[in-house]
């Protein structure tokens, strides 16, 4: 019931797995994502954007692919594409993603660097529904993290990522169980 939009490594979508949610598709927006060798006994499938027409043309062919998947709920495992109000659409309120600040503060791509360049005391890492905006829809599930004085990008972002591990597979569940 599941799906996962990946764009890197997966070690989120890993976490999905390890804690046992029913993941029944992985996508991405890259044919070589490392993600996708994590889950060789699933469906899955790459929309690269070069080879359509438009965003929306792909986010469709997406939103149709996971449909037929018998995917209800789709989360956003570092998946690095901005997704259209089509493709929103499809899965009403039931689009998920996990970011690395403590939103609404430090949207977008960036974050882990913007926070430390605003010399910030605490990042965090934010589970929320995605909406047509860059990282704005509403917030289920927040955690702060210490920023140390000798962090750098990387070591602030292990210590994020370590969140995230835990903090994703937790709020997707709770969702599944109010289901």
């Amino acid at each position: 019931m599941i799906g996962v939009l990946v764009s890197g490594a997966g070690t989120n979508l890993q976490a999905l797995l390890d804690a046992g949610l029913p993941v029944r598709a992985v996508a991405s927006n890259k044919r070589d994502a490392p993600a996708l060798d994590r889950v060789p006994h699933l469906p899955t499938a790459a929309f690269e954007l070069a080879e359509f027409d438009s965003r929306a043309e792909r986010d469709e062919s997406m939103a149709q692919w996971l449909l037929s998947q018998s995917v209800e709920l789709v989360v956003l495992a570092g998946y690095m594409h901005l997704l259209t109000p089509g493709f929103l659409a499809h899965f009403p309120e039931r689009v998920i993603n996990v970011h690395p600040s403590l939103l609404p503060d430090f949207p977008g791509a960036h974050a882990v660097a913007d926070q430390l360049a605003a010399g910030v005391v605490e990042a965090g890492v934010t589970v929320h529904v995605v909406d047509e905006g860059v990282d704005t829809g509403p917030i289920l599930v927040q955690e702060r993290v210490p920023v140390r004085e000798d962090d750098t990008v990387e070591s602030l972002h292990a210590r994020i990522k370590d969140v995230e591990h835990r903090l994703l597979p937790t709020a997707i569940e709770e969702l599944l169980c109010a289901r």
